[in-house]
């Protein structure tokens, strides 16, 4: 009973290693499959031209984008099209509740394939925006959710207040998967303008795709050093910053890794405390089996056979672990991923290959191994004459 309570206690610290990697790659491999489909959706052609400005995008009413730039910045060539809008954060108010979140302005004449994939979004409910409406608005998804902007989910047709002024709600768009995202208000240019009269071509940020053809990295290049001259700024000191679509997605992923990384090795730690755990079980196990051991050469066992017997066993209670630790770690990350998405964190959800449970089962095997390597050295080399007569 001693034995089966230590060595379960041993496959214990294994499970707990195991689980952490596992739920914390799986993941990792989640928000990298979702980078890959937004990069999918959104195509590596495109470019952002932003204000250097503090906060979102035009939040800093000292750093904006003119429509004179954006006219200027279109014509450059290698540019396909362009698409500037507007950003401030506005009240927004629902029956008896107001929150405040981002409004977007945005031009309805841009070409909608366009304006989808610079949002890598659609018209989930409802229609899109059109050409001189002042008095209408399309919503982020989460509005229409019970629970996730106000209490009772907004209904096409329902009446808002935008800054005390009122809109009748024409779509929704569909999911994105991020809070904020799925939080914006998108509304005209001429609506926007008639919210902050003081914004009237001063946009929070203009984004651009490229011909085909056109190498994005060589464009942005262009466009910044042609656009750093229009303005007069010297280099190094733009009041602007650009940006590749690619480049972008290639910094969020860095940030992601970085932190994938750090989680991975605090869960490695408690991988390594396992294996002194193994080392510790396997070493008593030795102690217990002396005399089983001396029948064994008795009979003719050789060294190599108790080695393997030993490490076999070492490395069968780390794989035991690990398997439990792979169930459990799917478990976790499958409620994680559902509690995600409940609370809009739809983006944030794991996939599960098969090739990350068989490295994480034989990682396993192989850490209980390693760890038997010296008990079984020492259960190999004993006498069995000596083992025979140990008491």
């Amino acid at each position: 009973m001693h034995r089966k309570m230590r060595s379960w206690l041993t496959v214990l610290s294994i499970l707990i290693g195991v689980m952490a990697i596992y739920a914390i790659v799986s993941f990792g491999l989640g928000i990298q499959s979702y980078m890959d489909t937004i990069a999918e959706e959104a195509g590596t052609d495109k470019i952002y031209i932003q204000p250097r400005g503090t906060g979102a995008p035009g939040t800093d009413e000292n750093f904006f984008i003119s429509e004179d730039e954006a006219n200027f910045v279109s014509k450059i060539k290698g540019i396909d099209k362009t698409l500037a809008w507007y950003l401030k954060a506005g009240l927004i108010k629902y029956k008896d509740q107001q929150k405040y979140y981002f409004l977007a302005g945005i031009d309805p004449e841009t070409d909608q394939e366009f304006l989808d994939q610079v949002f890598t979004v659609t018209v989930d409910k409802g229609r899109h925006l059109k050409k001189g409406e002042l008095d209408k608005v399309v919503l982020g998804y989460n509005y229409q959710v019970d629970d996730r902007v106000f209490e009772k989910g907004v209904q096409l047709g329902d009446k808002v207040e935008i800054n005390d002024v009122k809109f009748t709600v024409v779509g929704f768009y569909e999911e994105i998967g991020n809070p904020s995202d799925d939080g914006n208000i998108y509304l005209t240019f001429d609506a926007f303008e008639m919210l902050y009269p003081e914004t009237e071509g001063k946009y929070g940020a203009l984004i651009m795709s490229t011909l085909p053809g056109e190498n994005p990295s060589d464009i942005a290049d262009k466009v910044e050093d042609k656009l750093r001259k229009y303005k007069g700024e010297d280099e190094g000191k733009e009041t602007f910053f650009v940006q590749t679509f690619e480049d972008a997605l290639e910094t969020f992923g860095n940030v992601i890794n970085v932190l994938n990384g750090i989680l991975v090795l605090i869960a490695l730690i408690s991988l390594v405390v396992a294996s002194v755990n193994i080392m510790n079980t396997m070493y008593t196990a030795v102690l217990e089996r002396t005399k089983e051991i001396g029948v064994m050469k008795a009979i003719g066992a050789k060294n190599g056979d108790i080695l393997f017997i030993f490490i076999f066993e070492s490395g069968f209670l780390g794989a035991v672990g690990g398997a439990i630790g792979v169930l459990f770690g799917y478990l976790i990350a499958s409620s994680g991923g559902k509690a995600a998405a409940a609370a809009g964190y739809s983006s944030l959800y794991p996939i599960f290959p098969w090739q990350l449970t068989a490295a994480c089962i034989a990682f396993a095997f192989f850490v209980g191994a390693i760890a038997g390597v010296l008990p079984a050295m020492q259960a190999a080399k004993q006498k069995p004459v000596d083992a025979l007569r140990y008491e």
